[in-house]
Parts: structure tokens; sequence; C-alpha cells
């Protein structure tokens, strides 16, 4: 395994070593949702639901899309698999 891929195992393992990231996926296996939606489902602030997807996205698990002021995540399902 080379620097890099090793990089990304230690992305994705911070990714789900959280309870709320998990709960995040779970919300997500259903189909795409905008944050605005996800948001609602937890007692949670704006800034810290960023930080979430954020490293959900850099993980590679989740994807983001960007349409007009919202932004949909949806999960990355090749790499959940893999």
């Amino acid at each position: 395994m080379n620097l890099h891929e090793t990089t990304n195992q230690l992305l994705k393992l911070k990714a789900l070593s959280d309870e709320t990231r998990l709960d995040i996926i779970n919300l997500l296996s259903s189909g795409p949702l905008c944050a605005c939606d996800i948001l609602e489902s937890f007692q949670i602030t704006q800034p810290t639901l960023s930080y979430h997807m954020k490293l959900l996205t850099t993980s590679g698990l989740v994807s983001s899309e960007k349409a007009g002021k919202w932004i949909y995540y949806a999960l990355n399902f090749d790499e959940m698999e893999h």
C-alpha cells in the first residue's frame, strides 16, 4: 500500500469514527439530501454540519453537488462498497 492509499484509508476511518457521521450516512442511504434536510435531523449547528460533511466528502464516502444556493449530498456507493 502506498502513501496515497494509506492516507485515503485513514480519511475513511476518521469519517466513520463518529456517531453523527454514521447517522448522516444512514440518512443518505435512502437517497440524496439537501444540507438543510440533513441539518433538520440533528440537534447541531450549521457550522458543525459543515465540518462533518467536509470530512465525509474529503474521504470520498459522500459526494456533493451545488444547485443554486443549496448543496445536495449523496453517498458514493462505490467507495462505500470498497
